[in-house]
């Protein structure tokens, strides 16, 4: 009776799951209907690589294949279910009405017998070691075949192999087979690695369309130009008979201004290449002036790179705090780049308000601060320390000054009692002012900007109560002014800036960026700010007009800090300054930086 009760004894409780094979026993339950034990194997990772170590063997027996690869004059017996399992491309070779598909023997062009041999390892089950002299194979096989997990593995062994040796020949490889992300990684280190790079053998044979466009990347990172017209003057002598066509077009996006003045006297104006070029000759001019009259050349090729060890820097001058009581005597750098503040020599007596302010030759230039006050100062940037020079010949307060042509121009202003139409130039090399012809309104708070070698006065005050909309320009050739379109404001305590050949005013309490086109003498709207502000810091820097400070129409200071792009039309807000500040000078320096 006892051989009878098989059924019972199943009904008792389980103490020990039981091992079937190479499988486990991953659940057990009761069919209440049926009275039944229900058990559900799973084979595991053990069970599936007998599996395919089996059809491996066979696949190398040649024991129940079904199709077989001709590839580069071997034979590749394989299983089509298998081959199919791995590849989307065999999945729909077979899978299809392709006749490959109903072929016994089926034959791949244009790979490699032996990565077809690796692949197929892999494709099996056992492993792929991946080298520098079979990866490039091996992706080409995996890429055509749409193995997209060992494609993968191949795209990040070789991101892991780039080198300023074979960077390039990376990038054209990856271009070849669309790999964008290696493509965009070796282009990055490319740029990032430009010194080295230049030095290998791969950079020689860039064309010219592809050196231009690394020479002019923003993100290329080099300390200094000399580097990058070291490297473009390297590829040229390369091959001088045929790529001296190319030398002008390359140094268009050298950025000649910026190589030291000895370098470019010893290197560049003496180059046998160079002189016998006169296409040259426009650029070589560009950068003497740059030499003489510092930041007033505009060019993009004036400014630094984003990564050099020079970089534009901000000067904030003096001002007033945020009731306008107190004069401050601070001067402070800031760094765009970094977003930080340096501390620089103080505002000889700094008692001052609503004094002018330029830069020339990267020195900062201050004249005036109160009535009939005629003290001109400059802070040498190198040295850090403020330096009296020749007086203004007419004390005036409220008036403007700056820089055309390597002078600088002081314009207008209030003497206590009379707006001011008086006009004089300071020359550096002999330390004197002189008188020009006269505005042909007197004004106070103008803005004063030069643009296409003329200088504009832009509104301003007439007396205390009536502002100007006259646009007076200044011809230095003809020592003449002339009236031209107006302002579609008449407003006080404006100030301007030119980029790009045009002039863009802020200030006078106005909640709009307006533009005028001297070349065309016309106006238009450029932005819209957050708020009225009259009296804040304007200047360019890294192509971006920068809005410091000011007063709003609370009269209270702020210590708001906005930058413009005309490119984009966008007004952005920019982290805050020291301290809420206005009537301050406002200027853009050159500054080497210590790495």
């Amino acid at each position: 009776m006892e051989g009878h009760d098989l059924r019972s004894r199943m009904h008792r409780p389980i103490k020990e799951e039981p091992s079937y094979g190479t499988g486990s026993l991953e659940n057990a339950t009761r069919d209440p209907s049926q009275e039944q034990l229900h058990v559900k194997l799973c084979s595991g990772s053990c069970h599936a690589e007998q599996i395919l170590q089996t059809l491996n063997s066979y696949r190398q027996s040649g024991i129940f294949t079904d199709v077989v690869l001709a590839i580069d004059g071997q034979e590749f017996p394989c299983h089509r279910a298998t081959l199919s399992a791995n590849s989307t491309y065999f999945r729909a070779m077979f899978g299809g009405h392709l006749k490959e598909g109903h072929q016994d023997v089926v034959t791949i062009q244009k790979i490699s017998a032996s990565s077809m041999s690796l692949l197929l390892d892999y494709m099996y089950g056992g492993n792929i070691i991946l080298q520098e002299d079979n990866v490039e194979g091996i992706l080409e096989l995996s890429d055509l075949l749409q193995i997209s997990q060992l494609r993968d593995a191949c795209i990040r062994f070789l991101e892991g192999q780039l080198h300023p040796c074979n960077c390039l020949g990376m990038m054209k490889f990856a271009d070849s087979f669309a790999i964008a992300s290696l493509a965009e990684k070796s282009k990055r280190f490319l740029l990032e690695c430009f010194v080295e790079v230049s030095s290998h053998e791969e950079f020689l044979g860039l064309n010219a369309k592809e050196l231009a466009g690394y020479l002019s990347d923003e993100q290329l990172v080099v300390p200094r130009e000399e580097v990058v017209f070291e490297a473009a003057m390297r590829w040229v002598r390369h091959d001088a008979a045929a790529r001296k066509a190319a030398l002008k077009d390359l140094l268009e996006h050298v950025r000649l201004p910026l190589l030291d003045p000895t370098y470019f006297l010893e290197k560049v104006e003496t180059d046998e290449l160079i002189q016998d070029s006169r296409e040259c000759i426009p650029l070589l001019h560009e950068a003497r002036k740059y030499y003489i009259l510092g930041n007033e050349v505009g060019s993009l090729r004036s400014r630094p790179r984003r990564f050099m060890d020079l970089a534009e820097v901000i000067v904030v001058i003096g001002g007033c705090d945020k009731k306008g009581l107190l004069k401050l005597p601070f001067t402070d750098m800031y760094h765009p780049k970094s977003r930080q503040w340096t501390a620089l020599s103080s505002l000889p007596g700094y008692t001052k308000s609503e004094f002018a302010a330029c830069a020339l030759k990267n020195d900062v230039y201050i004249s005036g601060g109160h009535i009939n006050s005629s003290d001109v100062w400059v802070l040498s940037s190198q040295l850090n320390v403020w330096i009296k020079v020749a007086c203004l010949q007419k004390g005036r307060w409220r008036h403007k000054m700056a820089t055309l042509q390597g002078k600088i121009y002081a314009v207008g202003g209030f003497d206590g009692i009379y707006r001011l139409s008086s006009v004089e130039c300071y020359d550096t090399f002999s330390n004197r002012w002189s008188i020009l012809a006269p505005l042909p309104q007197a004004v106070s708070s103008a803005a004063v900007v030069p643009c296409l070698n003329k200088l504009y006065v832009l509104g301003g005050a007439v007396d205390d109560s009536v502002n100007s909309d006259k646009v007076q320009c200044y011809d230095p050739a003809e020592n003449k002014w002339t009236l031209l379109s107006p302002t579609p404001f008449s407003q006080r305590c404006i100030n301007a800036v030119s980029l790009d050949n045009r002039i863009y005013i802020v200030g006078g309490l106005l909640n709009k960026i307006f533009c005028y086109d001297p070349k065309e003498d016309t106006w238009k709207e450029a932005a819209a700010l957050p708020g009225p502000l009259e009296s804040c810091g304007v200047t360019v820097c890294g192509g971006k007009i920068y809005i410091l400070g000011g007063r709003d129409e609370n009269g209270e200071g702020t210590d708001k800090a906005f930058t413009f792009d005309p490119a984009t039309g966008q007004v952005e807000q920019q982290p805050p300054l020291q301290r809420c500040t206005s009537y301050h000078g406002c200027v853009t320096l050159l500054q080497r930086i210590s790495r």
